[in-house]
Formats: structure tokens, sequence, C-alpha cells
């Protein structure tokens, strides 16, 4: 079973929101998901992240793969840094 973490989108119309989730990769993008590790917001002028890093990084070094929106999100807010070092060490 193939894991990633993606987002799933939320909200009305013209006013979205996303949950950052973990899912099985052959589900439908706001189908079944197994955990919500995050939101995102991009109406609010610095675009509000607010993640649960913790498990982020847990579901990261179990071999879930973030998609591509996800992993850019992951690199501004210095998680994939953190997830980089903890796994290859400080050289």
């Amino acid at each position: 079973m193939s894991v990633k973490i993606r987002m799933t989108r939320m909200g009305s119309k013209k006013k979205p929101f996303y949950r950052i989730n973990v899912a099985d990769s052959r589900t439908p993008r706001d189908g079944r998901f197994i955990e919500t590790v995050g939101t995102y917001n991009p109406l609010v002028a610095e675009n509000q992240v607010v993640l649960k890093e913790d498990r982020v990084l847990e579901w990261l070094a179990n071999g879930a793969q973030p998609s591509d929106t996800v992993r850019n999100i992951l690199s501004k807010e210095g998680v994939l840094k953190k997830f980089h070092e903890t796994k290859y060490g400080n050289k």
C-alpha cells in the first residue's frame, strides 16, 4: 500500500480551505483518509499553515510520500530539513 501526504479541499465555493491528510494513494482526493496532520488556508495574507510536525515526521519516516504541493509547504515550514537531518545526521 502506497501512502501519500496530500491536500483535501474543504470550504465553500470561492473560499477554499485545505486539510493536509495522510491517505492511501488509490483513494479519491476528497475520499477516505488515515489521519489529518495539518491545515492550509491560502486566503489569509501570509498563507496560514498549521502542522502537527511530529506526526508528519513520523509518517515520512514510515515511507509516506508527500504530493508536490505538500512537499513545497513542508519545505517552507522547515519540516523536510528536520526530516533530512534526523535521517542522515548532521555532517
